[in-house]
């Protein structure tokens, strides 16, 4: 066992300190990677299980042929990761507005590695996925599968400028960037909202709020987490 906690970076950024940082977890004997964020703990490389299970719940949900996909949120990787491995899809777009976490993957300092940055189909976008939909998308340039992780809920924000993204209007914007038979999926790591869910009713034909539970060895029992998944009937 190494130090208990070492500091991998440290940035100042807009929305707070930004911290990248390798801890040691008595529960597994083991290292793990967590991203800081001010007061808020955003990534854990012990759970991943919700980050990979948004991109194989969402792309369950999609069609066959061809998949555009973007994701929205960084993070460790794992959502676009998991969109990778599919072999329908074509080309992932990674939106993150912070710019070290696109610079840790490419310098190699999380635990995937460059495995993102050498991968063709996959491009790292510093910007901010709450705008990405304001201006109208020509029928070329929309979605096929849209993948969400960035707010820890539909309630529980990590900005404030990002609630408008999660009322209607800003629903219907995204929808109208993506494909007709697109897929809109979303991790919260609250259970099923039943005033969001009525909110992606009233812009998707099918809304199905999935718990997905995952062993948590700090607790010895189980967790959960919620994947919406939108899309047509």
């Amino acid at each position: 066992m190494g130090r208990l906690i070492e500091e991998l970076d440290y940035r100042e950024t807009a929305m707070g300190p930004l911290v990248l940082r390798r801890r040691w977890v008595a529960a597994i004997d083991a290292d793990v990677v967590e991203v800081i964020l001010g007061d808020e703990h955003l990534m854990s490389s012990l759970f991943t299980v919700g980050e990979t299970e948004l991109a194989v719940r969402g792309l369950a949900a999609a069609k066959d042929g061809p998949l555009r996909v973007l994701v929205g949120g960084l993070g460790l990787g794992y959502t676009a990761r998991a969109a990778l491995a599919d072999d329908r899809v074509t080309s992932v777009e990674v939106v993150d507005a912070l710019a070290p976490v696109i610079e840790w993957h490419e310098a190699g300092l999380v635990p995937l590695g460059e495995s993102l940055g050498h991968e063709p189909r996959c491009h790292l976008r510093q910007g901010d996925f709450f705008g990405w939909f304001d201006a109208p998308r020509a029928p070329a340039d929309r979605y096929d599968v849209v993948l969400l992780d960035i707010d820890h809920s539909p309630r529980n924000l990590l900005h404030p400028d990002h609630a408008r993204f999660y009322a209607e209007a800003g629903l219907r914007r995204l929808r109208a960037g993506m494909a007709d038979d697109g897929v809109f999926a979303m991790w919260s790591d609250e259970g099923p909202d039943a005033a969001f869910t009525a909110l992606l009713e009233a812009v998707f034909e099918r809304v199905d709020a999935e718990v997905v539970a995952f062993d948590n060895p700090l607790t010895g029992g189980l967790s959960t987490c919620t994947i919406y998944v939108c899309g047509r009937a």
